[in-house]
């Protein structure tokens, strides 16, 4: 008797039962995965704990640290949640912090043949400034506390043959910041602007400016690649040279009352 044509063979059985498996895996891989994917990438310094969920629709608390052997970490509260929603061409990702966020921020991210594009839909949070601690030097000897307030408008990162562009701004406000260098609390509130063009650049600049405190810092600079070249100075108002010494001491290299910062 011959065997029956519409019979599967154990090797189409085995063959459906390992794709059914791969299919499973992917849908349900466990947030766990991701969360050592952003470990490494980071090489250490961000560090997503307590993972729960899947790689799609997840939570985990948010902890920055010095990296390999660092003794400094700094936990975020609340819990950092997120949705990844993939497609043919890239994905499309939302996330939100408990203590940080009134709503959810998106952003998508495109692939092509040698290119890519991270589009930031426009966003603003506010975040505790002493998460910066756990980064290591010199935030662990610095110590900030304040409030970073982020604010995001048309961003947009493209990636051609190796080469990025910068569409758009971000901008930082460091609110209230004091530091345990000094006994004047707080030291001042300052802006940070990081700036592209409508057309996108290669060397996107940044710019430095006091608000208000007697602590005045000022600087500007540029991305060259992946590098930041910066150069600024820090100053004391007249009559808190005193409060300020150690701490312009310790952050830039002193040039009479003045501390000279340099980065790239």
């Amino acid at each position: 008797m011959k065997p029956s044509a519409t019979r599967p063979s154990w090797a189409s059985a085995l063959w459906g039962t390992l794709l059914g498996l791969a299919l499973a895996l992917t849908v349900w891989a466990p947030a766990r995965w991701l969360a050592w994917s952003v470990g490494q990438a980071s090489q250490g310094q961000v560090q997503w704990l307590d993972a729960r969920g899947t790689v799609w629709s997840g939570s985990a608390q948010l902890v920055l640290t010095g990296g390999a052997q660092s003794r400094d970490a700094q936990a975020l509260p609340g819990r950092l949640q997120w949705r990844i929603a993939p497609s043919w061409r890239g994905m499309q990702v939302a996330w939100q912090a408990d203590c940080c966020m009134r709503e959810d921020a998106h952003f998508e991210f495109r692939v092509g043949w040698a290119t890519g594009r991270l589009t930031i839909q426009d966003h603003s949070s506010v975040w505790p400034a002493a998460l910066l601690q756990g980064l290591g030097a010199p935030w662990n000897t610095l110590q900030p506390e304040g409030q970073l307030q982020l604010r995001t408008q048309a961003l947009q990162l493209s990636w051609a043959q190796g080469r990025m562009q910068l569409q758009g701004q971000a901008d930082v406000r460091l609110l209230h910041l004091s530091s345990r260098l000094s006994t004047l609390q707080p030291i001042g509130s300052y802006s940070l602007q990081v700036r592209g063009t409508a057309e996108g650049t290669p060397t996107p600049s940044l710019q430095l400016n006091t608000e208000k405190g007697p602590l005045q810092l000022t600087g500007q600079g540029q991305w060259v690649g992946a590098r930041l070249r910066f150069t600024g100075e820090a100053s004391a108002e007249e009559g808190s040279e005193n409060a300020l010494n150690n701490l312009l001491n310790i952050i830039g290299r002193r040039q009479g009352g003045k501390s000279l910062l340099s980065l790239g």
